[in-house]
């Protein structure tokens, strides 16, 4: 298993584990665009791991200098709980303590209580907010 930076030749393996986790996306979260952005900002904030030859897992998190974002964690189903997710979010935290992050946020949705375990495990708590979106157009 091989725990890493994304690299360009893993898009095809990337995409399809996206699109396997959410193979009905809503039309402003398609893989591929997603994917694209993210090589425009941030590059270096995406990590993959690697079995075998083929993407088994995946976090992506932000950092805009004040606080890091854990944006998403998708590990395959056949490789679930066998610390890949855990490995993949510990990279993740370390490139964002080197860029000078203090403090990580993420979002679970809500009823994932196998993620509430899993990042609770890592140190994460629970905050008293409010989640709010807004869809912007244009």
């Amino acid at each position: 298993m091989d725990i890493r930076s994304y690299r360009s030749e893993d898009r095809a393996g990337l995409l399809r584990l996206w699109e396997e986790d959410d193979p009905n996306p809503s039309p402003w979260n398609k893989a591929a665009d997603i994917l694209d952005n993210k090589q425009r900002y941030q590059p270096g904030l995406l990590f993959v791991a690697e079995d075998d030859g083929t993407i088994v897992g995946t976090t992506m998190a932000g950092y805009d200098g004040r606080r890091g974002w854990i944006y998403s964690v998708v590990v395959a189903p056949t490789h679930r709980r066998q610390g890949i997710a855990s490995k993949l979010l510990t990279l993740a935290e370390q490139e964002l303590v080197s860029l000078g992050c203090t403090k990580l946020n993420l979002q679970v949705r809500d009823g994932n209580e196998g993620a509430v375990k899993l990042y609770k495990s890592l140190g994460y708590g629970v905050e008293p907010r409010v989640s709010m979106g807004k869809r912007l157009e244009g």
